[in-house]
């Protein structure tokens, strides 16, 4: 019996991973050794606005990918990981790549890598290109996955723009452990003569992406300098030399979601001379309809919903790591002095439980830990809660999974709030759980 489309996608992504370097050495030349024999796909592309920095990449492509669709145009889009389906990683002129689409491009680059090693991303953003390549779109908005100087995503010559968003500390093992150092593989994106939108940054980190734009010669709109945004009654205030623009609530909950949704508004601006029906009404449209699942998402339906009384509220962030705990403490203390607040947490053995914890640990009325499902680089949760206990969040306890811990927590979350966090495997697992969505409908076929 011949495989379904969906088969062939899994089939071809289990024995590409079987490539995989014995050592992960971040390099740019398996990629343009596989793109070469692919007649070079990554020169056959929509105009680019590369995204690069630590927390809030996918928000602000979810902004700017808005803002563009309200105004009418068709755009790529490259984020990952994903959450339920390989698919999500994908968009073809705003449609979610189809099952046959994305094994037609795999094979492909089966076929022009042979047997050499090669990574998953590797082989992936390779594919990527190659769908992006075949289909018409006015602008392609391209998330790096692993840094930024070496990062596979790395090979565009002359992006439209570059960004980057806020940079801490993660993945130290493959990008330095000090924030210098973090910071100047993700400048690594900075192109001569191209001009780049920077989001909210420690000092260590400005300082470095200065002295690169400065460097190669990019020139940047940077938050807190060439523009500013912030709450204001009508919802954001966007401040910049050529005026003011007052926009509805962006619509990703969290008070860092300013930030996200100022840059984007700030790439906008700045792309209207090439992109002329690009209006502050689009923009305004684009903070309403902004949609990015599994960042500071309310679940209202599905089975672990309904483990809960109706009078608790049941959230779902990705959020893992340091910096991320730091963007979700405000909002937790807001929360944490209206209602309680339980977390479920779970998350992987390459990322500080303590560095993420420890910014929300004084919110947390009770925390449950788990074994990310099926991960097996997953903290074991017992481990995690030892960890929480030693940050004096004495009311912590294992639980078998998610929905074990929700019964745990029920009849304690009468008029709570519920936070389930620490992984981005670990939101995809619950969004799964609860059958719910992460693709647009209609796949491009």
């Amino acid at each position: 019996m011949a495989l379904t489309a969906a088969e062939r996608c899994a089939e071809l992504l289990e024995r590409m991973k079987a490539l995989h370097p014995r050592v992960i050495d971040l390099s740019l030349d398996r990629m343009y050794r596989v793109l070469a024999a692919l007649d070079n796909p990554q020169k056959r592309l929509p105009p680019v606005v590369h995204v690069a920095g630590t927390n809030g990449k996918g928000s602000f492509v979810a902004y700017t990918r808005a803002i563009f669709e309200a105004a009418g145009y068709k755009v790529h889009a490259y984020t990952s990981p994903h959450l339920v389906r390989f698919n999500e990683r994908i968009v073809l002129g705003g449609k979610t790549i189809s099952d046959d689409a994305l094994a037609d491009a795999l094979e492909r680059v089966e076929l022009a890598n042979g047997a050499e090693p090669i990574t998953f991303f590797e082989v992936t953003t390779a594919a990527a290109f190659l769908a992006f390549s075949q289909y018409p779109a006015d602008v392609l908005l391209l998330e790096v996955g692993l840094g930024g100087r070496l990062d596979a995503t790395n090979v565009i010559d002359a992006p439209l723009m570059t960004a980057i968003t806020s940079v801490s500390l993660d993945h130290q093992h493959y990008l330095g452990d000090v924030l210098a150092a973090i910071a100047g593989e993700k400048a690594g994106i900075l192109k001569q003569g191209v001009p780049s939108v920077v989001g909210r940054q420690e000092s260590e980190a400005q300082s470095v992406i200065d002295l690169k734009a400065a460097s190669v010669g990019s020139e940047l709109a940077t938050l807190g300098r060439q523009w500013s945004v912030s709450p204001c009654t009508e919802g954001l205030k966007y401040q910049d030399e050529n005026g003011c623009l007052l926009l509805p609530v962006p619509a990703l909950p969290g008070p860092y979601q300013y930030d996200n949704a100022g840059m984007a508004v700030a790439a906008a601006l700045r792309l209207r001379k090439k992109f002329q029906r690009l209006s502050a009404l689009s923009i305004a449209e684009g903070m309403k309809s902004a949609r990015w699942p599994a960042r500071m998402q309310r679940l209202k339906s599905g089975p672990l919903v309904s483990l809960l009384p109706a009078s608790a509220e049941l959230w779902l962030d990705g959020a893992h790591n340091a910096g991320a705990g730091e963007a979700l403490a405000p909002m937790l203390a807001e929360w944490a002095g209206k209602k309680p607040l339980h977390v479920v947490l779970g998350m992987i053995d390459s990322k500080d439980p303590a560095g993420f914890l420890r910014p929300i640990a004084p919110y947390i009325s009770e925390l449950r830990t788990i074994d990310v499902p099926g991960e097996h680089a997953a903290i074991p949760a017992e481990k995690l809660a030892e960890i929480a206990r030693d940050l004096d969040i004495k009311k912590t306890a294992r639980s078998g999974s998610v929905a074990e811990a929700l019964r745990e927590l029920a009849d304690r979350a009468d008029g709570s709030r519920i936070l389930i966090c620490g992984s981005l495997y670990l939101a995809g697992h619950v969004l799964a759980e609860c059958h719910l969505s992460t693709c647009d409908d209609d796949p491009v076929e």
